[in-house]
């Protein structure tokens, strides 16, 4: 055999034993531990939640996932941070409606959800609860909105930040309600909440699992949920929409996203794994028993369901008269 000959030979036995090889390891997607950046602090629902789903779902995957909290500027560091990392399926971020806030809010976000993001799919949604003070001489919300009106833009409410999805929330029920009152804004709901037991602020919207040691412990009474019909969790205690606020209901979301430009098969192993995941008995069960309830949806309908959030909260803000920042 000639040297040419031996070489072209050796090119097409090269050739033929990398595309299986190239297909095999395409199909072993994760190699390694993946990261899931979590732009809001520590101990929140989303984190929290997080935390729990990631723990089942680096199970499924065959490899650790670590949950790193990015956390400034009412979540645009880790949304810009994610952004930024290889489209390669190891950094996922899980947010939901701060990613929808935060680009109708600024004028210069840094981001373009649907245009620098690819939806994993969506993961859980959950309620609020409008909770005040146990001192509070409001047992009800509609007893908060009757002295609302009474009272126009004296009483105070608390959130955890400007457009944040606290903010967002409650402007949008006292809109809906027809009153005003007072913005108080704080570095993050832990900030606000002792300010809410103390008193000094009429009310705040929080998620049922960050608000529950504080019912449990006597220091809060909640006063209505955001849910379009009662909770399993608090079953007699009425909504919003029951209390003088047809029509009104909001819930929290989380969903996974990848940078764009991630392959998509492994964005649908991903989503594939995520789906066995919240059908987890136990996982739905856990889930279920701190107020949250799976949502899952496929990638194609995450990105709708994104683009429809984007468009709601875009006109929450301008109707709000939320300034941009």
């Amino acid at each position: 055999m000639t040297r040419l000959t031996r070489l072209i030979a050796g090119v097409i036995i090269s050739a033929t034993v990398a595309a299986p090889l190239g297909a095999w390891a395409a199909d072993d997607f994760p190699t390694r531990s993946i990261r899931v950046i979590v732009p809001v602090a520590a101990g929140g629902w989303g984190d929290v939640t997080t935390r729990v789903i990631c723990q089942r779902l680096g199970e499924i995957l065959g490899q650790s996932i670590i949950v790193d909290n990015r956390t400034g500027a009412g979540g645009l560091v880790g949304i810009r941070y994610t952004k930024e990392q290889p489209a390669d399926g190891y950094t996922l971020m899980s947010t939901g409606s701060t990613l929808a806030i935060q680009q109708s809010l600024n004028k210069e976000p840094g981001y373009d959800a649907l245009k620098d993001f690819i939806d994993v799919g969506t993961m859980v949604r959950s309620p609020a609860l409008i909770v005040t003070s146990s001192k509070s001489t409001y047992k009800s919300l509609s007893d908060l909105l009757k002295d609302a009106k009474e009272k126009p833009g004296t009483i105070s409410y608390g959130s955890a930040g400007v457009g944040t999805t606290t903010h967002i929330a409650a402007a949008m029920l006292l809109k809906k309600a027809g009153v005003q009152m007072q913005h108080v804004p704080y570095k993050g709901n832990g900030a606000a909440m002792p300010d809410v037991i103390a008193g000094r602020v009429s009310f705040l919207i929080d998620a049922y699992g960050s608000s529950q040691p504080g019912l449990n412990g006597g220091l809060l009474r909640a006063l209505a949920v955001t849910s379009d019909a009662p909770v399993s969790v608090l079953p007699n205690l009425p909504t919003a929409a029951q209390q003088g606020v047809p029509g009104f209901s909001y819930y929290y979301w989380l969903a996974l996203f990848a940078p764009a430009g991630t392959p998509p098969d492994r964005v649908k192993k991903l989503s594939d794994a995520l789906a066995k995941t919240l059908n987890d008995p136990k996982i739905k069960s856990r889930l279920q028993s701190e107020g949250t309830e799976p949502f899952y949806a496929s990638p194609t309908e995450s990105e709708a369901f994104l683009r429809k959030d984007l468009e709601t909260t875009s006109q929450v803000i301008k109707d709000t008269g939320i300034p941009k920042q």
